[in-house]
């Protein structure tokens, strides 16, 4: 049978296929609009690529996402943050979540991700001996749990807190908060997120 489409173009749209959430429609139209755009955008989303793995690393004390030529976080070696406070999150990119509210002024540690047997992800894969090191080192005084409300994200809590518990290291920890969103009807909340809403009520 003879080939549709180019090669190149083939290639490009399987590449494309290969990123989270890209269908091979999807795939398709990203790669007929990089054919038709000028050369400049396509050379600068090419650099922007390469760079990624070039001036991007991972903060060795918080694993947070920097810059090449940084030691640390910023948000780490800010003396304005609170070291004593620590909010664990499964991946970088949700640091950028909680920053947004404006409210936290702790610091942050990365998982690196969750418990996820089926994905072969277990608890040796995650930075969960350094967190206990850094609350030993930095004299923490509170942990906030913020893994996802998923099955994993609930289990990778479970299982930090008893981790931290069997070190014995003495420190409080908490977890974010659950609740139903607003505009959501009951009927089309998760079993997690109405179980969370229940233990987590208040009085009026």
């Amino acid at each position: 049978m003879a080939r549709l489409l180019p090669s190149a173009l083939e290639k490009l749209i399987d590449e494309l296929g290969r990123l989270p959430g890209v269908g091979s429609r999807t795939a398709e139209r990203y790669a007929y609009y990089l054919l038709r755009s000028d050369q400049r955008i396509n050379d600068s989303l090419a650099a922007a690529i390469h760079d990624v793995h070039v001036l991007v690393k991972t903060c060795p004390v918080t694993f947070a996402l920097i810059d090449a030529d940084q030691d640390v976080s910023p948000l780490y070696s800010d003396s304005d943050r609170n070291k004593k406070l620590i909010a664990v999150v499964e991946e970088p990119l949700d640091i950028v979540a909680l920053e947004r509210t404006g409210q936290f002024k702790g610091t942050y540690h990365v998982l690196g991700g969750a418990i996820s047997p089926i994905d072969g992800v277990g608890p040796e894969q995650l930075h969960i001996p350094e967190l206990v090191n850094r609350i030993q080192d930095d004299a923490v005084e509170e942990i906030i749990i913020a893994t996802n409300a998923s099955v994993e994200g609930e289990s990778t809590a479970l299982f930090l807190q008893k981790y931290v518990r069997d070190a014995g290291v003495e420190v409080r920890m908490s977890r974010l908060a659950r609740g139903i969103p607003v505009g959501v009807d009951l009927e089309y909340a998760d079993q997690i997120t109405l179980s969370h809403a229940l233990e987590g009520r208040r009085s009026l």
